[in-house]
């Protein structure tokens, strides 16, 4: 029996068992979120458009992170140099070699994978901390990289990069981005969704709950763990394509380490190893910070407080709810809405 179904609810055969959605709640769910993500761009100014489109190319990368650190226990603080190699790979093949646009994301993707299988390499003698250590790394050498290797990536000056377009359509528009970002975020969440229900997935969560008894029933740990470096840098080479493209130039400031530790705390927050956690986990950390950047001239105003004062106390307040979260909701979001639909299972029409 499954038992995120509803009381009363049964799988009788396997393809029942396999199915997203099972139940005539979750279908309505998912076809009035549907109607409502059609008509976002109707009923949204381009500045809350803007951050719905950040907020899709935040959960692509957070989602390769899940699949990285939640589902295969591989600790990664790199995250964000990964998505620069996807950032740049598609700027420089789009730029410098007039590619078209899918070419430079399907390349960003191999690429940021390619190097994620390079720095995952350690991963077979090290493990937490010391693994932990070697994806630091990786984040100061690709950007080392990209600020030195001026011929093609610009240097610290940066590069310029020409707006998504596929088959003569251009995505400049905040709305035209929206439904092409939207669109590549519901793949990889749904490619997410089933990786976790394969027998790779679940290799993953042997190799996180213990990787001595994995190997000792007979997985392969040098080719999972390299599997879930390849796959999660790919994720995140498709997330820094589509950021790279968005934002229309690129330098390594838009990749720092600051950035690669709140992929850890949306993960987090949302719940590690969960599909549904990497969404609550961006959407709560952004909503935090632009709820921190609309109120911050209110409150200096109010307090005579200095400019740009409330601002830096971001970084605190961030730190304060990780940490309340691992104490008192170590699971995260994703545990509460389970517990949420759990209550919501006795009401009459609920399925």
């Amino acid at each position: 029996m499954n038992v995120d179904l509803p009381a009363g609810t049964r799988n009788y055969t396997y393809a029942q068992d396999m199915a997203i959605f099972r139940t005539r709640t979750h279908w309505g769910l998912f076809l009035g979120l549907l109607a409502a993500m059609l008509t976002m761009p109707l009923y949204l100014g381009n500045y809350w458009l803007s951050v719905a489109n950040l907020i899709g190319i935040t959960i692509i990368a957070a989602t390769g992170l899940n699949i990285l650190t939640g589902y295969c226990g591989q600790l990664s603080i790199g995250h964000a140099g990964f998505i620069a190699v996807g950032a740049y790979t598609s700027a420089i093949l789009t730029n410098r070699f007039e590619l078209p646009f899918l070419v430079g994301l399907i390349c960003a993707g191999i690429a940021a994978g390619a190097i994620g299988i390079i720095f995952g390499l350690p991963s077979m003698r090290v493990k937490g901390f010391y693994l932990a250590i070697s994806t630091i790394a990786a984040q100061f050498i690709i950007i080392w990289v990209i600020n030195h290797w001026n011929s093609m990536t610009g240097g610290f000056t940066g590069i310029r990069v020409p707006p998504a377009s596929i088959g003569g359509v251009s995505f400049v528009s905040q709305a035209s981005q929206f439904y092409l970002i939207v669109a590549t975020t519901a793949m990889s969440v749904f490619f997410a969704r089933n990786l976790a229900r394969t027998k790779a997935g679940r290799a993953f969560i042997a190799i996180r709950d213990n990787d001595l008894a994995a190997e000792v029933m007979g997985i392969n740990l040098f080719r999972y763990k390299l599997t879930a470096f390849f796959i999660g840098c790919f994720l995140a080479g498709i997330a820094g394509s589509l950021l790279a493209h968005r934002i229309g130039y690129i330098n390594a400031e838009n990749f720092t380490l600051m950035g690669s530790i709140l992929y850890i705390a949306m993960i987090i927050i949302g719940g590690a190893g969960t599909t549904i956690g990497p969404i609550f986990g961006v959407i709560f950390i952004q909503m935090l910070q632009q709820g921190i950047t609309l109120i911050s001239p209110t409150l200096e105003s109010i307090f005579a407080l200095p400019a740009g004062f409330t601002a830096g106390i971001g970084p605190m307040v961030l730190g304060l709810i990780i940490v309340l979260f691992l104490i008192l909701e170590p699971r995260g979001l994703a545990h509460r809405w389970t517990l949420f639909k759990t209550s919501c299972r006795l009401w009459p029409f609920s399925y």
